[in-house]
This record gives C-alpha cells, sequence and structure tokens, in this order.
C-alpha cells in the first residue's frame, strides 16, 4: 500500500496547489489508491537517488513531464501512443490520481510514472537538459488578486523549465482563463529562452493531432470559455 503524504506534501509555505482531497473517494477509488499506485508511484527523493531514467522497467528515448495532470486523460493517451517516452505526472488532488490509475489498468505498457508532490520541488532536483516534452495544461488561474503568486506560470518556473528541458525540447501550456493567457503570453512567450512557436492562429486557437482533449477542456468549451494552446520550444543554448 502506498502512502500519500499528508498535508502540503512538500511543505512549501507558498504552495500554487488547492486543496488535496475532495468528495469521498468511491470504494474503488480508495482500492485503486491501495492496490495500485506503489508500483507506479516515485518520490523526489528515489529521483534525486536514482536519476530519471532508473523510475521506469525500460530505458526510455525520452523523459516527459506533466505538471497537474487532472483527470489524467492526456497523459494515459501519451503513455499509449509513445511506448518508448517515460513519463511523469505530478498531481496532489486523489480523485485525479484515482482515476489515472484507472485508465492505466489496462494499458499493456508500463511508462507511467507518478509524483504525489508539488512540481516545483521536482524541478529542482532534475539535471540539465534532462526532460524532452513537458506539459502543463489548464492550471488553477488563482483569479483573485492576493493569490496570483500562486500560478504555477511565473517566472520563476519558465527559468526552471529553461534549465531541466532539453535545446528544442517543447513546452506546451493551455489556459481558458483570459487574465491567465495574458500571463503566459508576456512570462512564457516572451521568455528569451523560449521561442513561441505559433505563426497563424489557428496555431494557438486549436490542439495539434498530438495533443488529445481532455474533460475540462470539453468543459469550458460546453461553457463558452474558448481554451488557448500555447507551443513554445527551448531555444538552443549558447
Amino acid at each position: 500500500m502506498s502512502e500519500l503524504p499528508a498535508g502540503d506534501p512538500a511543505g512549501r509555505p507558498d504552495r500554487l496547489h488547492g486543496r488535496r482531497r475532495g468528495h469521498k473517494l468511491r470504494p474503488g477509488q480508495q482500492a485503486l489508491l491501495d492496490t495500485a499506485l506503489a508500483a507506479r508511484q516515485s518520490t523526489i527523493a528515489s529521483i534525486a537517488a536514482s536519476g530519471l531514467a532508473a523510475i521506469f522497467p525500460m530505458e526510455p528515448r525520452e523523459i516527459w513531464l506533466e505538471v497537474g495532470f487532472g483527470g489524467g486523460e492526456h497523459i494515459a493517451w501519451q503513455a499509449a501512443q509513445n511506448p518508448e517516452i517515460g513519463l511523469i505526472g505530478c498531481e496532489i488532488f486523489e480523485t485525479g490520481i484515482a482515476t489515472l490509475l484507472g485508465r492505466l489498468r489496462d494499458q499493456p505498457y508500463d511508462n507511467v510514472r507518478i509524483v504525489v508532490d508539488d512540481a516545483r520541488s521536482l524541478l529542482e532536483i532534475l539535471p540539465p537538459a534532462s526532460v524532452g516534452r513537458a506539459f502543463v495544461l489548464f492550471p488553477d488561474p488563482w483569479p483573485k488578486t492576493r493569490h496570483h503568486k500562486r500560478r504555477f506560470v511565473s517566472s520563476a518556473t519558465m527559468a526552471a523549465w529553461a534549465r531541466v528541458l532539453r535545446p528544442e525540447a517543447e513546452l506546451r501550456l493551455a489556459t481558458d482563463d483570459p487574465a491567465y493567457l495574458r500571463v503566459m503570453l508576456e512570462i512564457a512567450c516572451g521568455h528569451p529562452d523560449f521561442e513561441w512557436l505559433a505563426r497563424r492562429p489557428a496555431d494557438w486557437r486549436e490542439r495539434p493531432d498530438d495533443w488529445p482533449q481532455t474533460r475540462y477542456e470539453a468543459k469550458a468549451i460546453s461553457q463558452g470559455r474558448p481554451p488557448a494552446f500555447l507551443r513554445l520550444r527551448r531555444r538552443k543554448r549558447g
């Protein structure tokens, strides 16, 4: 049985996430946490000690990282489509973790690892140029002014992505919040170490074929909140 850390997983006073638990888990969801999480969970300490590749049973061609995977639709799809890639998903919300475990249950590939912790703490221990692609899809916009410091897309995290992403690696961002989109355009797309890949409006209004729709995105569209999809490329160093 895997133990989920209590409280703020990284013990940081400047946490970016909201609550860890929502409604009481259904028995099947709790059973997945109790029986299936241990085989797929990695900790920041274990990654720091053994390295990224060692947490997978195979030697992955690349490591991809998703921050806040929600219900797991995206990371599960990427895992099935890219069995040679090792995917790490950072999430602290128990319902989302259980949902992803359910999606992975019948997949033949063992190429997903789950980190139940603050993604910034993971970024801090990753080696330079160790990640081949990263995803931050529909992060909490923290709309109240006093909470803006909790937004994941910030100057500090962009500096961290610039360090851990390999040259020409992609960073993919998505949001349905207009105010947060402005922040992403200024801080992320305007970062000197990244090139925004959009050449026409469709490049940020439409998802590419290798970017599956999530339940959150479908809900946003149904409620009249059109999402934006941003693809950035890490510039070559030097």
